[in-house]
Order: C-alpha cells, then sequence, then structure tokens
C-alpha cells in the first residue's frame, strides 16, 4: 500500500488526516479498493475499440409539438404559436427555434414516435432503458454501468462511465446509479468534490503548494522503484492501473475547458443558469456541458451522460420555449459539428430525449402537461445512416400513425454501436440470475442499420 502523510496537518484519532493521505491500495468506493473496481471492470475480459455514447437527457418532457412534429392544420390550441421551417431534407420541417439543427438535418434522425413511457417524472428509463417496476434485487443499473461491467475503461486514467447531470431539486430526476452492478460500476460524478478534488483551489498557499509537490515527487520515486522490482512491490496490473489513474492527469484536463480553443467553446455558446425562472433549483442550460461530454469521449471514457435545462412546461410553454430551445439548438449542433470536425461521427453516438411528450392540447396556463402515448428523440453519430425522420403521427401528434419506436428499441441501437450483441449479452443480478441488456424482442433500428 503507498500512503503519503503530511505530518504537520491536523490529524484524526486514527492518525491520519482526512486530506493529507493517499493510498493507492485503499482508495475505496462502497468498501471496494479502486485495484478491486479496476478487478471489477475487466470481469468480461475483452477488449473493445473505443466506441461512446452521450446521451443527453432533457429534463421533464420536452414538447414534441414544439420541436419536430409541428402540426400547421391543427386548430389554434393545438399548434400552438411557434411555426414549422424547411429543413436541409425536402419536405421535412422542425420547428422554428431549432435553425442549427434544420441546417444539419443530414447529419441527424428525427424519431417523432417514440413510445414505452412509463409516465414518471424521472430519469430512470431515460438512464436505464427499462421501467422501475418488477425491477431485480439490487435494481437496474444504467447504462453507463452496464458497459463499465462489459468492456471496462478504454483508457486507465478515464472512468468509462461519466455523469454530468446536475443536481436537481426533484430528486427522481437525477441520475439513478448502477443498480445491482454496484459500486464498482457507478458512473463518474464528475462535479462537485470530486472536480474540486482534481484542481488547484485559488488561495493555496505556497506551503500547500509545496506539500503537493511534494506528494508528486513521492510518485515519482514509487514509480521508479516499481519499475525496478515489480515483483518486491507486489502490484498487480489492477493495483498499478489504480495507480495510473491516480497519478495521471488525462481525466482533469478533460474536464479543463481552458485547454480549448477560444473558438470552438464559443461554439457551443454561453451557459445560462438562468434561462430559466427557477434554474436556482438545478434546471439549467449549461452550454458547456456538451463540450465537456465531448472531451471525455475523446480522452477515453466510453459513455457520458447529461442533463440540460428542464421542459416542465405546464405554464408558459411559449415563453420557455423561446428562451430554452435555441440554446439547445446550438449547443446539441455544435456537438455533433465537432463530432464531424473530428472524425468521431462514426465511433460516438450522441441521443437527446426526455421521459415523455407533452399534451397535443395547450392548456389556460399557454402550457402543454404530461403525455406519456408519443414523446421524440434525436440522434447522431454512431456511424448510422442518419438524415432521416422516423414514424409519423396522428393530425394532432397524439399518438403515432406510422413506426411506433420503443426506448428499448433505442437502448438496443445504442448497444449495437458500442459492439454489443443485444440478443447474446447478459449481465447478471445480485442473485446470480442473468438478464439481457433489453427486453426480450426488441431490437436495433433496422432504420439506422
Amino acid at each position: 500500500m503507498l500512503t503519503f502523510c503530511d505530518p504537520k496537518t491536523f490529524r484524526h484519532c486514527d492518525g491520519l488526516s482526512r486530506r493529507s493521505f493517499l493510498q493507492v491500495g485503499g482508495l475505496a468506493l462502497g468498501g471496494l479498493t479502486l485495484p478491486d473496481i479496476l478487478r471489477a471492470e475487466a470481469v468480461a475480459g475483452v477488449s473493445n475499440p473505443h466506441k461512446a455514447v452521450i446521451m443527453i437527457y432533457l429534463t421533464g418532457g420536452p414538447p414534441h409539438q414544439d420541436t419536430v412534429d409541428l402540426k400547421p392544420e391543427a386548430p389554434a390550441d393545438i399548434r400552438g404559436e411557434f411555426q414549422p421551417i424547411s429543413t436541409n431534407l425536402p419536405g421535412v420541417h422542425v420547428g422554428e427555434h431549432l435553425p442549427r439543427i434544420a441546417r444539419r438535418m443530414d447529419r441527424i434522425t428525427a424519431i417523432r414516435t417514440l413510445v414505452g413511457s412509463s409516465g414518471g417524472h424521472s430519469s430512470f428509463q431515460c438512464v436505464t432503458g427499462r421501467n422501475r417496476s418488477n425491477q431485480p434485487s439490487g435494481g437496474w443499473p444504467g447504462f453507463e454501468s452496464i458497459v463499465s461491467q462489459l468492456y471496462g475503461p478504454a483508457h486507465p486514467a478515464v472512468p468509462p462511465g461519466i455523469n454530468l447531470f446536475m443536481k436537481m431539486a426533484h430528486g427522481p430526476y437525477n441520475h439513478p446509479g448502477s443498480g445491482f452492478l454496484g459500486a464498482a460500476h457507478q458512473a463518474f460524478q464528475a462535479e462537485g468534490d470530486a472536480r474540486a478534488n482534481m484542481t488547484l483551489n485559488k488561495g493555496v498557499s505556497l506551503d500547500r503548494l509545496g506539500r503537493r509537490r511534494d506528494l508528486l515527487s513521492g510518485f515519482d520515486r514509487f514509480r521508479r522503484s516499481v519499475d525496478g522490482s515489480r515483483e518486491s512491490a507486489g502490484l498487480d496490473p489492477f493495483a498499478e492501473q489504480a495507480l495510473n489513474v491516480l497519478t495521471s492527469s488525462r481525466l482533469a484536463d478533460a474536464l479543463d475547458l481552458t485547454k480549448e480553443s477560444p473558438e470552438i467553446r464559443d461554439s457551443y455558446g454561453k451557459d445560462d443558469p438562468k434561462a430559466l425562472s427557477y434554474g436556482h433549483l438545478g434546471y439549467q442550460a449549461i452550454m458547456s456541458k456538451f463540450l465537456t461530454a465531448r472531451r471525455l469521449v475523446q480522452a477515453g471514457a466510453r459513455c457520458v451522460s447529461v442533463t440540460f435545462a428542464d421542459f416542465d412546461w405546464h405554464g408558459g410553454n411559449f415563453s420557455n420555449g423561446r428562451k430554452v430551445l435555441p440554446l439547445f439548438d446550438q449547443g446539441f449542433t455544435a456537438l455533433v459539428d465537432d463530432l464531424h470536425r473530428l472524425g468521431m461521427q462514426d465511433d460516438v453516438t450522441v441521443v437527446a430525449w426526455g421521459e415523455f411528450g407533452r399534451t397535443p392540447k395547450v392548456n389556460k396556463n399557454a402550457g402543454r402537461d404530461h403525455w406519456s402515448r408519443n414523446a421524440f428523440a434525436l440522434l447522431a453519430g454512431g456511424g448510422m445512416p442518419n438524415g432521416q425522420v422516423i414514424g409519423t403521427t396522428n393530425r394532432y401528434a397524439e399518438e403515432p400513425l406510422t413506426r411506433p419506436v420503443h426506448f428499448q428499441e433505442v437502448f438496443a441501437t445504442l448497444y449495437r454501436n458500442l459492439g454489443l450483441d443485444v440478443s447474446q449479452v447478459t449481465v447478471s443480478d445480485l442473485n446470480g440470475r442473468p438478464h439481457y441488456l433489453v427486453d426480450n424482442g426488441m431490437r436495433p433500428l433496422v432504420e439506422l442499420m
């Protein structure tokens, strides 16, 4: 075990200060050391080329009628205030507040007939693909945890699954976690204390900075000793990988947006914590998360999940839409453009969606209420034949008229793009019972093969 101590700092009753020690063998999470976690991630024993998924959760259920499935011929209390605009796909229209998406529809797939919503105000279905009812012991895991368990890290210094969710006042909006796969495969939350511990705070004294330099020097000496005598050091490959995670700057660098050019940062837009009047509750339009997600998958993350704003507009649907939709339009298309600019469009799949759609009829508060019979999703990248619209709804966008697409069909497509065969691959719950990645009969979308 590698331990560094600072004798000058305050010590707890166990003899070590909370912030002045670091133990490579004992960095624990849920009772597991970091080497244990890395062993668990390598259970599958499979080496996979680095494919990745970025999932954008549009909190609260965005209105399909005002984004990708406008009904201009419907009565005023159904069609609403927004007008359709043409896209670069002949005959395809989107809402007027998505002009950037309109100019890039050849790189995007719009699913207008997303079905299977459980109807709950929760991220659960968008993160796990499952319904909350009839869960196995331990609960369904998020998709990041499943990929972590099956593939492990693509780069030893970057967690395979990363959670960029904002902390939101409504508890079920927050990330549901790793379920029966446990702490070993929990998506790394790159915010709060975890982020703070990877950065040098303002106001750090020269004495404290010197101690940090001593710590790094200690790591260097330890590395040299390991290189000179691996057997005497007693490091197995997983302990060595743990050391790589702790001493590499790769993850911290990926999270540091100052390392990106100003032009690219500007293309994603400016963060707007006050786009919504209730942004103080955690529902914020943080544009930089789109860029952070791209940098993380570029650094080696396999799955990154992001939250954006809030769309639970029971009142003020159109006033809120005028503020939030252009911001989403900019962030989403900047991400799509960036993937193409970097040649990552075949390796990274992007999906943006919410937990359900909104009522066709506008209520007395100029809002739309919950509607679980139809929703929408946007996909890009993944080497898919994008530039298409899947499904049509009836005249008031109440339900599918052609080609209903289930949430789990989208998940099956995401897994396929990661190289996983949903008809063959399973993960086992706490009782050792194997579960397929999606329910029986659900398969990847043939339109995107």
